[in-house]
């Protein structure tokens, strides 16, 4: 066996990366060999790595002083050192100070969005040209990967139409780096509850969503949405289109039952959009697989939620960056009532039991930046080893996935982050990435991959 030793590792990451771009290259491709090409979505399938770290999570526990063997793009074998037994020619890596982790997993994101801060939502749906936004995508999904999340669940383009299939396909053939990616395409809003709606009302105006209604059409919504690509389905409840742009529910629980009727029918789950306390009722009522923001739960819905295996999605960090767009000096001022109220309905929902994913509606703020929802949920009183549970395994439970990804586990795809420290111990040693693998190919932040 070779031993390499982490501070030696820059010499053979280099080389890696570089073997990762021949292997893409096709015959007779002028860049072949020149590095130009971004690594390949899986490793040499006969080549074997021992990634030796002070301690791993597997998922659901932390291990001090286990081992994780890949081969190729797959996890070979996980246990206690020693228990291994490695093949002649293994590469062995030594993680000292580190932790190793199942790649992570975001919960909500929008990858064709970037921070109202910058550019408001309004703007961007309504300026912004087609080529822009999937450019910005592009952007987003790299800086999603090199974060150490390795597969995301994105919520909607944002009238962007299908462009997050096209984003995905080009990933998945190695085109560009980014995570592996859930579509819902278009998501499905009432019609006229969602916006843009800043232009005259007797002009037409590009939507952020796809509009149906009833039974029949959203039948045909939902199935058009499968038939362009969708991985599943995004609906939204509940909308700012009450008197006084109040939040008030959208669809019927008949039509929502529907939706999730003809979802279910192709083997998709249905996350909801909702903030009010009916447009929750509504939802869980129909039977629906997640409910995104959750913001009018309460004790008896989440119970109810609980008991239909109805996750929480909480996004936490967007009301969280909403509040600072407008004015709050976190941790000068008093936190607003905004904030105050989502902290007891945190509270409420974990005393509750009801299962609650990490996803933090990322886009509303910077991609790359997603472990801000992983340190929201622990300073709202989550304990940092169930937000890593949130953001590993209970994803991927909830999304259907856990057969390939979300655990250290034998036969898993070798998606696999390495931070500095513990970040059980705190949380924020999720953001100390020393490198990311994806089914098996190294992305090292510092190399720009």
């Amino acid at each position: 066996m070779r031993k390499i030793a982490y501070l030696a590792s820059c010499c053979w990451l280099a080389a890696l990366f570089a073997t990762a771009g021949r292997a893409t290259a096709q015959q007779g491709d002028p860049h072949a060999g020149t590095g130009a090409h971004t690594a390949g979505s899986t490793a040499a399938p006969d080549s074997f790595f021992l990634l030796r770290p002070d301690r791993v999570f597997d998922g659901e526990q932390m291990h001090e002083g286990w081992q994780v063997l890949v081969h190729g793009g797959l996890i070979e074998a996980a246990g206690p050192a020693g228990s291994i037994k490695t093949p002649p020619g293994t590469v062995i890596m030594d993680l000292k100070g580190a932790t190793l982790l199942p790649g992570l997993i975001e919960g909500h994101s929008h990858l064709f969005l970037h921070p109202y801060n910058e550019v408001s939502w309004n703007d961007q749906v309504l300026k912004e040209s087609r080529a822009e936004r999937v450019a910005r995508a592009t952007v987003h999904a790299r800086a999603t990967l090199l974060a150490g999340f390795t597969t995301t669940r994105d919520l909607g383009t944002e009238g962007a139409g299908y462009d997050d299939v096209g984003l995905k396909q080009a990933i998945d053939k190695g085109v560009i780096p980014g995570p592996r990616i859930l579509c819902a395409t278009r998501a499905i809003v009432a019609t006229g509850s969602y916006g843009p709606k800043e232009l005259s009302y007797d002009v037409e105006s590009p939507h952020g969503a796809a509009e149906a209604d009833g039974l029949e059409g959203l039948t045909k919504e939902v199935r058009t949405q499968i038939g362009k690509g969708a991985d599943l389905i995004k609906v939204y409840a509940d909308y700012r289109w009450g008197l006084n742009n109040r939040a008030e529910p959208t669809f019927t629980v008949e039509e929502l039952k529907k939706v999730v009727e003809v979802a279910a029918s192709s083997g998709r789950e249905v996350a909801v959009h909702t903030s009010t306390t009916e447009g929750m009722r509504r939802a869980i009522e129909a039977g629906v697989s997640t409910i995104e923001h959750g913001d009018g739960g309460t004790p008896e819905l989440f119970a109810a939620m609980k008991a239909k295996g109805i996750a929480l999605c909480p996004t936490l960090a967007a009301g969280d960056a909403i509040a600072q767009y407008g004015g709050w000096k976190k941790g000068i001022d008093p936190e607003p009532e905004r904030i105050r109220e989502k902290r007891e309905n945190f509270r409420e929902a974990l005393a509750s039991g009801v299962t609650i994913c990490m996803g933090g509606d990322v886009g509303v703020y910077a991609h790359g930046d997603n472990a801000r929802e992983m340190e929201a949920m622990a300073d709202y009183g989550m304990k940092p080893l169930d937000v890593l549970q949130s953001a590993t395994s209970v994803n991927a439970d909830v999304f259907g996935i856990s057969n390939r990804v979300g655990r250290i586990k034998p036969g898993l795809l070798a998606d696999i982050l390495v931070v500095d420290g513990d970040p059980s111990a705190n949380i924020s040693q999720v953001r100390k990435v020393r490198w990311v693998m994806k089914e098996g190919a190294i992305y090292h932040p510092a190399a720009g991959n």
